[in-house]
């Protein structure tokens, strides 16, 4: 049997007040449908990464909604761990390579992990690159497959998904957070694009009063009288953090009593990490204002709540980014943000919300001094990021886009005509918006009420969407028809 995740118990209904209620209503009515039906989450890691923390929280609302839903982990050593990172930075165009050996290992792995399962499913859906082979290793069976992908695939390096590709055939749908990151020989033909959301109940999530957040700071060594900034990201190459430090000492130029902190989560599936904390303590050994911390060191999710709060701006300056919900994070507790132009964070950060967007390391710098030095400006841009957060990125809306899919992935038969799904407009008046669930053509999102409606009336049909910038890159293609959604 392969290895169960314990979980604790959630219900839907403590989320009223915090999210939106007729996103609330909505999953109600829609997973009547799903009554009892057996899902099965399968990833590599119960801890350290945004997939098992998604999980964490998503799983037990399923359950509360009255499905059946495990949660499992596969197992494997040192080395599969080593060749699934080096597949996976590959996979979001890192020029790695696989070896014979390690495709062996891979194959050797997942297939003694699909020997180990043995239980029955209505839908197996199976995160990410790790156990994406064990579909056509262990067979299909009588339930539906779903792949969903959380990593930044748009340029893959060509070997690495090659050895991935032959994997993915069987599958009856995939999952990607972003369009922009579906691969354009995936051979799959069922795609939805999902974007992922956090938790607004987790510990790390929480309300924490500021005498409260200011006391765990200063027993962990953080200075309260200097202004702090702050990453919270795993220890990995495509997160930048010695760009980050770059950065920093650019700013302390103009600013020298600021402090950074480098706070990073190391996974069991991601062996690399050691070796950026070693870079990343190199690099900041001599200045007493760079702090570094771990989940292996005490810091967890109440610590990184006490940051996200506590900081005058958070950085996030991902050079790739499968989406970066770190964003999502800091806006929903009213702290400003400066982050890459990468993956999903442009999404979070739409319309000019929440902060400031750049592309290198001069950019990040300017726009943290730009931030420190306006308090006003950057109080009002998180403003109007926790208002985005509040509508579109928390947990419940990602269920009902998962309920969503569950339904249509049990619905549908053997996924065999390749062809694309149309955008689902929603009438062809303005005021027939309100007689279906609102869904955003291009990143998928189903929308809230909440929001000020944004649509566009194109061949007497009209479509909803969470920003201008998700409206504006839906008119500029000639073929709408080409959305999936």
């Amino acid at each position: 049997m392969l290895q169960p995740v314990d979980i604790g118990k959630r219900t839907l209904q403590a989320y009223r007040g915090v999210a939106p209620d007729d996103l609330l209503d909505a999953l109600l009515q829609q997973a009547q449908s799903l009554h009892g039906a057996r899902i099965l989450h399968l990833n590599a890691t119960p801890y350290g990464g945004g997939v098992s923390e998604l999980l964490r929280s998503l799983v037990p609302l399923l359950v509360d909604l009255g499905l059946r839903v495990d949660w499992r982990v596969i197992s494997g050593d040192d080395q599969f761990f080593q060749v699934t990172k080096t597949l996976h930075n590959g996979l979001q165009g890192a020029a790695h390579d696989l070896s014979d050996d390690d495709r062996a290992i891979y194959l050797a792995t997942v297939e003694r992990n699909a020997a180990q399962f043995s239980e029955d499913y209505d839908v197996v859906v199976v995160h990410d690159p790790q156990p994406a082979a064990l579909l056509p290793l262990h067979g299909k069976g009588a339930a539906r497959w779903i792949w969903r992908s959380h990593i930044d695939t748009s340029t893959p390096n060509a070997s690495a998904w090659e050895f991935l590709r032959q994997f993915l055939g069987e599958y009856d749908a995939a999952v990607f957070t972003m369009r922009e990151f579906v691969p354009p020989d995936l051979p799959i033909s069922h795609v939805e694009i999902i974007p992922p959301a956090i938790d607004p109940l987790s510990p790390k999530n929480l309300p924490l009063p500021t005498a409260l957040a200011r006391q765990i700071l200063d027993w962990i060594g953080i200075e309260l009288d200097r202004p702090l900034i702050t990453q919270v990201s795993r220890f990995d190459p495509w997160k930048d953090p010695l760009g980050v430090i770059a950065a920093y000492r650019l700013v302390r130029q103009a600013i020298p009593d600021v402090q950074l902190a480098l706070v990073g989560s190391m996974a069991l599936d991601d062996p690399e990490s050691w070796e950026v904390y070693r870079r990343i303590q190199a690099e900041s050994a001599n200045d007493p204002l760079i702090h570094v911390f771990t989940n292996l060191t005490g810091v967890g999710n109440i610590e990184v709540n006490a940051f996200q709060r506590f900081s005058k701006v958070i950085v996030q300056k991902s050079l790739r980014e499968g989406f970066g919900l770190v964003v999502s994070e800091a806006l929903w507790k009213g702290t400003p943000v400066v982050a890459g132009r990468a993956g999903g964070i442009s999404l979070q950060m739409a319309d000019g919300v929440g902060g400031l967007l750049v592309d290198n390391v001069a950019e990040c710098a300017q726009a943290i001094i730009k931030l420190l030095q306006h308090p006003q400006q950057a109080s009002a841009l998180a403003k109007q990021g926790q208002t985005r957060a509040q509508a579109q990125f928390l947990l419940p809306r990602l269920l009902l886009n998962e309920i969503a899919l569950l339904s249509a992935t049990l619905r549908s038969g053997p996924a065999d005509s390749g062809a694309p799904i149309a955008p689902q407009p929603f009438g062809s008046s303005p005021g027939s918006l309100s007689s279906a669930l609102r869904r955003d053509p291009v990143c998928g999102m189903i929308l809230s009420e909440t929001l000020p409606p944004i649509t566009a009336q194109v061949d007497n049909l009209v479509y909803a969407f969470c920003s201008r910038d998700c409206r504006n890159h839906f008119l500029a293609q000639p073929d709408h028809g080409r959305f999936r959604c």
